[in-house]
């Protein structure tokens, strides 16, 4: 890995996030397990902290043994949801909880996994370390993102083209292969924010990924051969994450806050979270539908009936 690349990104992670995303971090932490948080995704890049702040907490090593341990090791990251107050407002996290060492596997492209490299090749803050060395660890892991990140946009970007093309090419690519809710369209805003940014670190992750090209003016033109294959990867993106999220029906912590913050902010409709649907939020989803329906149903009703309808 070129020094340049990996002083460049340890300036990135080592920008001040604001106070509050920094408490909040440091409520989160447990000293004895955590190597390090790192705080990425929309709210970082809009500064917009009335939303769900995302984290990824990166832990010494696995901490559940058992059946459960198990389906951590091969189906991670644990996710969590958690509602922290910070001076006089309540901040919200998700946070995604997995090894450090497997962090960085997966940033280095060991897995058929695209999650981890595809998110981390954006901007990133390390906001909590528990150690100098978990905090070196950590930002190697994302400069390893950059880089495998970089040789597929080398694979999937044309011939010839502007940093940006390459860029919109990966991303396309990996949102159309993850079972997500936002389309590859995307993209487009993920490289709006940054656009700068990724021009710069294109060269960097190729010179140090062993990617050869030539430069001509504001464009670049790579190397083809030796690329790493899609066909896995691709096939795989898919079911992984619909096996995530069967998993964590059963296993997200606080999910039934979670699902009752984001009903409320997109409907308006507060629905309770009672300590049955606290324990049980897969069991307590039918019933929380239905009271969900209800109230749409009875808000309906009076627009209906109002003399002004």
């Amino acid at each position: 890995m070129s020094d340049v690349l990996a002083s460049r990104l340890e300036a990135e992670l080592a920008t001040p996030a604001p106070a509050a995303v920094v408490a909040l971090a440091a409520a989160l932490a447990d000293p004895a397990r955590d190597a390090a948080i790192l705080y990425y995704g929309s709210t970082l890049r809009t500064g917009d902290l009335a939303g769900v702040l995302d984290f990824y907490r990166l832990t010494r090593g696995p901490h559940r043994s058992g059946l459960h341990g198990l389906v951590e090791r091969l189906l991670w990251p644990e996710v969590s949801y958690h509602e922290v107050q910070v001076g006089e407002a309540t901040l919200r996290a998700k946070v995604a909880t997995l090894p450090l060492a497997t962090f960085r596997r997966a940033a280095e492209g060991r897995t058929l996994d695209t999650t981890i490299w595809a998110r981390f090749v954006q901007p990133a803050q390390r906001v909590w370390s528990g150690d100098t060395a978990s905090a070196r660890v950590a930002a190697e892991a994302c400069a390893a993102a950059v880089i495998t990140a970089g040789r597929y946009a080398a694979k999937f970007g044309p011939a010839q083209g502007p940093p940006h093309a390459f860029w919109l090419a990966l991303f396309r690519r990996t949102y159309a292969a993850e079972f997500r809710m936002e389309t590859s369209d995307r993209a487009d805003t993920v490289l709006a924010s940054g656009e700068g940014r990724y021009a710069e670190l294109l060269p960097l992750a190729w010179q140090a990924g062993g990617v050869a090209f030539e430069a001509h003016e504001q464009e670049l033109r790579p190397a083809k051969q030796g690329l790493p294959g899609w066909m896995l990867p691709n096939l795989l993106g898919k079911p992984l994450n619909v096996a995530r999220i069967l998993k964590a029906a059963f296993t997200f912590e606080g999910a039934a806050r979670y699902a009752a913050y984001k009903i409320e902010r997109h409907t308006g409709v507060d629905i309770p979270v009672t300590p049955f649907r606290e324990r049980h939020p897969f069991l307590a989803a039918p019933g929380a539908w239905l009271q969900l329906r209800k109230h749409q149903a009875e808000a309906r009703r009076a627009r209906l009936s109002s003399p002004n309808s």
